[in-house]
């Protein structure tokens, strides 16, 4: 179920059945950020805080941004296209969240 908040740009519940992580973005993640395919998919199984991050460039592919912990205690920021249709989220980015954002994980 996807239940979108349009004023603060918040998704309360997302239904991902299927993360999809390509081969070049698990490179790209492990060599530019230092994050794992895995840890990026803990992220999206933990029940994270997710909101939109941008329009997409294809409609229905807009990009979110789903905020989260890792089994080992990481604070990481997901970034995804989910495609409600198929229950999908397809990772196109991860890294360490920022101080900000930490901060604002912490108050919700």
């Amino acid at each position: 179920m996807l239940t979108l908040n349009t004023r603060r740009r918040i998704i309360m519940h997302v239904d991902i059945r299927y993360i999809v992580c390509p081969v070049a973005i698990e490179e790209k993640l492990e060599s530019r950020h230092n994050v794992t395919a895995a840890e990026a998919r803990q992220v999206l199984l933990s029940r994270p805080r997710i909101r939109f991050a941008e329009m997409g460039r294809t409609p229905g592919e807009d990009v979110y941004a789903a905020f989260g912990q890792t089994l080992g205690g990481r604070y990481l920021a997901v970034f995804i296209v989910y495609k409600s249709d198929a229950a999908t989220a397809i990772i196109i980015s991860a890294r360490d969240m920022t101080d900000a954002e930490r901060k604002r994980y912490g108050r919700k």
